[in-house]
């Protein structure tokens, strides 16, 4: 059995009742010491007899086809976002797909996003996560704000699940060029970057600053949400935003259901997205089809970085590989669950992935004649 399974294997009233109070077992050398899974609950020292019978109990339970159950768990993000409705829609697909005929099945949790995320992967309190692409290369690399963690080595990639598409907005008066270079003609201009210490500003800040720009200098930067940077440059308080997200975004709709023509979305050139990378090969450009959005009458040429589902190195290729195949195998019943799904489709499956595939997602791929790059491709 898996000690990071414990409080997933499917259990009795007992055993829940355990499983809450105890968490996950660890041992050291002179303690048992009982940790929950997000690390509030600390019991340590010996077992009291009622505890070490419940446990006996819990094992007990454990047995036939018990023993052989899968489950994992999946990290997404905030409750508000779009993270945690598609992980729950992940994880509602395995339960009613694979669970019964193999045992295999995640449970999706809310969590504070990419960069915790990666946390939960490194300690194995999450064998599976939603990963920010940037966040998933900065891990893989041990670089950014991931920096202080070292090389995340024992991570591999799954599958793109769908894609953050930079919608760089300005009003259309400040427009020359019609691409990201017209932001140099906002100097001192209010623009909206994102919440702070949010994925949104920190793939903000990375483009700019690949492209050349001091956003710090060059920008008088505000530090809004979606909904808010929409209002505040309906209302004139802001010239410009970013919103990386899924098309179409609702505050964007808004904004320019409000000022129509007067706001541009700027378009990236191909020299200008290799540049934004940095090296990293994560944005690729994407096309956000004319009259999307209100007033937009011709297509947008932005570039989008893919939202990724990671996993651990260690779990079975068979349960990835089986993972895998029950997504691409059954996208109409994701995508009754959750739009953000309908991005999905085999042929854009590897896009912008920014470390090596699971050998189980691999093996897949391969069998659906997908040609895999050597960067994807596992070491032994």
């Amino acid at each position: 059995m898996k000690n990071n399974q414990l409080n997933n294997y499917p259990q009795c009233s007992v055993c829940s009742i355990v499983s809450r109070v105890c968490g996950k077992l660890r041992r050291n050398a002179t303690t048992r010491t009982f940790i929950d899974p997000w690390g509030s609950l600390h019991v340590k020292g010996r077992l009291s007899h009622r505890l070490r019978a419940l446990v006996i109990i819990c094992i007990a339970c454990l047995s036939g086809s018990a023993w052989s159950a899968e489950r994992y768990i999946l990290a997404t993000a905030t409750t508000g976002g779009t993270y945690y409705p598609v992980g729950v829609a992940l994880a509602t697909l395995t339960k009613v797909k694979l669970e019964p005929t193999t045992g295999i099945a995640l449970s999706a949790i809310s969590s504070a996003g990419s960069a915790e995320n990666v946390k939960l992967l490194k300690d194995n309190e999450a064998q599976f996560a939603i990963l920010q692409g940037l966040y998933g290369a900065w891990a893989w690399q041990g670089t950014g704000a991931m920096q202080g963690s070292g090389p995340q080595k024992q991570l591999r990639s799954v599958t793109m699940l769908w894609q953050n598409v930079e919608h760089f907005a300005i009003f259309s008066h400040y427009v020359h060029s019609g691409n990201i270079s017209d932001l140099q003609l906002m100097a001192g201009k209010k623009f909206s970057i994102g919440v702070r210490n949010s994925g949104t500003e920190g793939s903000g800040r990375f483009i700019l600053e690949g492209l050349g720009f001091d956003p710090e200098h060059q920008l008088d930067l505000v530090y809004l949400g979606y909904g808010p940077s929409a209002n505040a440059i309906q209302n004139n308080t802001i010239e410009g935003f970013n919103i990386p997200a899924g098309v179409p975004v609702g505050a964007v709709t808004q904004a320019y259901a409000a000022l129509g023509e007067n706001l541009r979305i700027l378009d990236f050139t191909p020299e200008q997205i290799a540049r934004a990378n940095q090296g990293l090969d994560l944005w690729t450009p994407y096309t956000i089809p004319a009259n999307t959005y209100p007033s937009q009458l011709k297509p947008v040429h932005t570039m989008a970085q893919p939202n990724f589902l990671a996993v651990r190195s260690d779990i079975p290729e068979q349960t990835v590989y089986a993972i895998t195949q029950a997504i691409y195998e059954n996208l109409p019943f994701l995508n009754g669950i959750h739009k953000a799904t309908r991005d999905m489709a085999l042929e854009r499956a590897i896009v912008g992935l920014p470390m090596p595939l699971h050998p189980g997602a691999a093996r897949y791929f391969k069998e659906k004649g997908l040609t895999l790059p050597a960067k994807l491709i596992a070491g032994e």
